[in-house]
């Protein structure tokens, strides 16, 4: 009886652990596909990027009726090496010059959307400007969003793209807001070509892992353990990267380049606190500005004249 007893205690045992497990592994899957699969928000996005860009910033359509009359504004199109075709949005300055930049956008976002950061280097400053798609998001391929770690070797890629389409003798400035912030951090910590200058990023993330720990408890209210540590795993046995590698404060370390580091004083989606430890990793030349204020990615729209300046300021002390 005794025997039978502890059978059936055994038994019910290892059923409650198998259960546990797999709704562990379902929670799992399900945060990954939440997190680096949001389709619905990609292509209600898509679907209004124009309109909305023109509605926020009124001054934007004009100018791209202008670049489009001339047929200035224009798309481009490459392959990675992992076959994935990716697309990015370029305009030749209006004068013949060398100064380029390479901007980066945000989580769910494309091209259209960081416009605005367009017209401040190429109307405001005379940049040549090149604007990717990042994997999955705009007109690019790709399974998931990569969350600027797989990103930072397409971004690499395509400043050797922006190089060769804008005369071989650039001198590059890489700008990204948010997940692009992040990005752009990335890319700065890899072996830099001979045209890079200076990088600056606006509301980027510590690293993936603090950005969905601190998403998991704002969204869910649930601690990183055990989920976030299930859906780590399945990133890399799906994706071949992890939250914790994909990190903008170890990559920043190693960055001898100039960085100007932006965030939004009010910034409740990657928390202001972020810029912090990015800033005192970095080794100088940086500078450091909070907007006052200012939302999750919105400090140029709340500071277009002070973002247009320091920016402007920043990449004309290496970029000339």
């Amino acid at each position: 009886m005794k025997e039978k007893t502890r059978k059936r205690i055994r038994r019910w045992v290892i059923s409650v652990l198998l259960a546990i497990i797999i709704i562990l592994i379902g929670a799992g899957f399900y945060l990954l596909s939440y997190s680096l699969q949001p389709n619905k928000d990609i292509e209600r996005k898509n679907a209004d990027a124009w309109q909305y860009m023109f509605t926020n910033y009124p001054y934007l359509e004009p100018w791209v009726d202008s670049l489009n009359h001339i047929g200035a504004l224009r798309d481009t199109f490459i392959h990675n090496p992992e076959g994935i075709r990716l697309h990015a949005l370029y305009v030749e300055a209006a004068k013949p010059t060398k100064k380029t930049a390479v901007i980066v956008h945000g989580y769910t976002d494309e091209a259209i959307r960081m416009l605005m950061i367009g017209y401040l280097y190429s109307k405001e400053l005379g940049f040549n400007i090149l604007l990717p798609d990042l994997q999955h998001q705009g007109e690019s391929g790709g399974k998931a969003i990569q969350m600027g770690w797989k990103d930072r070797l397409d971004v690499m890629q395509w400043m050797h793209v922006a190089n060769e389409i804008f005369g071989d003798s650039t001198q590059m400035a890489v700008h990204g807001i948010s997940m692009g912030g992040a990005t752009t951090m990335m890319v700065s910590g890899m072996e830099q070509p001979y045209f890079t200058r200076c990088f600056v990023e606006d509301c980027g993330y510590i690293s993936v892992w603090d950005e969905f720990s601190y998403q998991l408890d704002e969204t869910f209210h649930l601690p990183a353990f055990p989920i976030l540590y299930v859906a780590d795993v399945i990133c890399q046995l799906k994706y071949g990267w992890n939250f914790k590698e994909a990190s903008s404060l170890k990559q920043v370390e190693k960055c001898n380049y100039p960085m100007l580091f932006i965030h939004g004083g009010d910034d409740g989606y990657v928390p202001t606190w972020n810029v912090y430890p990015l800033y005192e990793a970095k080794s100088e030349p940086k500078e450091l500005w909070i907007a006052p204020g200012a939302k999750h990615a919105m400090s140029y729209k709340d500071h277009t004249k002070e973002y247009t300046r320091l920016v402007g300021e920043f990449v004309g002390k290496y970029i000339n």
